[in-house]
C-alpha cells in the first residue's frame, strides 16, 4: 500500500468529519436566524420528498426573523406543516403569501441544554477523528509487516499524529466559536 495515499485517505476522513461537524453546529439554533436551521427539513412535492431549499426562498430579513417564501402559492401549507413536524421548535405564522418564523431568545437553561449538545457533538467529531488516525497507523503497521521500513512506518505514524492533532483543534475552534455564539445574549 502506497504511504502517501494512507496519509491522504486518513486526512480526507477528518476533514469531511470536520464538514460533518461545521454542518451540524450550524443546525443548532442560537438565539439568531441562520437559515441553515432549515437545511434537514423536507417537503412533499408532487410526490417525491426534497429540501425546503429547493422549494421556496429561505431570508433573513433581521437577525430575529427567518422568511420562508414558497415558489409555488398552493406549496404554503405543505411547508408550513413540514416546519411544524420538524424539530426547529419555532411555531412559522403564515400570511398567505409567506411564512415568518420569528426566534425566540433563548432562556439560560436552553442555553446550556444547546452547550452540552455542541460539546456531545465535538466529542463525537473527536472520536472520529482518532478513529481515522488509528485506521491510518494499522494500515502503516501491516504495511511495515509487508516489508516498509520500520523508520518510514515510524516517521508516517509522526505525521498521522501531526494530522490528528491539527484537527482535534479545529474540533476544539469549532467548538469554541459555536459555544461563543450560543452564549451571546
Amino acid at each position: 500500500m502506497d504511504i502517501t495515499k494512507i496519509t491522504q485517505e486518513t486526512e480526507e476522513k477528518m476533514e469531511m468529519t470536520i464538514q460533518f461537524l461545521d454542518d451540524t453546529f450550524s443546525r443548532i439554533r442560537a438565539g439568531r436566524a441562520n437559515p441553515r436551521i432549515l437545511d434537514g427539513i423536507r417537503v412533499d412535492y408532487y410526490g417525491s420528498v426534497v429540501p425546503l431549499s429547493n422549494v421556496a426562498t429561505i431570508t433573513t430579513p433581521d437577525a430575529k426573523t427567518i422568511m420562508v417564501q414558497p415558489w409555488e402559492k398552493q406549496m404554503l401549507k405543505v411547508v408550513e406543516k413540514a416546519i411544524q413536524d420538524s424539530d426547529v421548535g419555532i411555531t412559522p405564522e403564515n400570511n398567505g403569501e409567506v411564512i415568518r418564523l420569528g426566534i425566540p431568545p433563548l432562556t439560560e437553561e436552553r442555553r446550556k441544554q444547546l452547550v452540552r449538545q455542541t460539546k456531545q457533538e465535538s466529542e463525537e467529531a473527536k472520536i472520529s477523528i482518532r478513529n481515522a488516525r488509528r485506521e491510518g497507523i494499522d494500515e502503516v503497521k501491516k504495511a511495515v509487516k509487508d516489508g516498509l521500513a520500520e523508520d518510514i512506518g515510524k516517521d508516517v505514524e509522526n505525521d498521522l499524529q501531526k494530522i490528528h492533532d491539527k484537527f482535534i483543534k479545529k474540533v476544539d475552534d469549532l467548538f469554541a466559536a459555536k459555544e461563543k455564539e450560543i452564549l451571546t445574549v
